[in-house]
């Protein structure tokens, strides 16, 4: 499981980079498998991506089982299955999925060594390999169920810095 530390994360988006490039040779955030929000207003960057969830919202919504999950619970994607109806995208309640040019962008661990966790020198990024009991997030669907991705990655990320904040400011 990827594990985000807000605490840490400077913004810096080297993940971003290193992701994209490691899947298709060019560095561009929109052909990343991780999201980095800069929240100016309350500053905190954000990094979003997918946790490997309890729920599995994404592939039991696949009506073409085009999403697997893999042996250290990452999610495959199989373009030849995929009818890119983006289902998968709107029932993922942090928005770490999205379909963009025709392709579904969701994090498969990269295939077991993930090119973020180095990348992000802050160490805001780390993955644990050992079994970690899978997060839940059954109250992020249920308060995010009219919101686009974006906005879910928005919600979330402001949630987690919500906490944050009042850890760091005791309010």
């Amino acid at each position: 499981m990827i594990a985000v530390d807000l605490s840490k994360c400077t913004g810096c988006r080297r993940c971003e980079a290193s992701c994209a490039f490691f899947h298709t040779g060019r560095v561009s955030n929109r052909l990343a498998r991780i999201r980095v929000l800069n929240i100016y207003e309350i500053g905190v960057d954000a990094p979003i991506v997918c946790g490997q969830c309890k729920e599995r919202y994404c592939v039991e919504s696949c009506p073409d089982t085009a999403l697997t999950v893999g042996p250290l619970g990452q999610v495959y994607h199989s373009a030849t299955r995929c009818n890119l109806c983006g289902v998968c995208e709107k029932s993922c309640p942090i928005g770490a999925i999205e379909v963009f040019n025709d392709y579904v962008y969701v994090c498969d661990l990269c295939g077991g060594d993930p090119k973020c966790v180095p990348a992000c020198s802050e160490e805001a990024i780390t993955w644990q390999r050992e079994d970690q009991p899978a997060i839940s997030l059954e109250v992020f669907k249920k308060s995010s169920r009219k919101l686009n991705p974006s906005e879910r990655r928005l919600a979330h990320a402001m949630r987690q810095a919500a906490a944050l904040r009042k850890e760091w400011f005791g309010a």
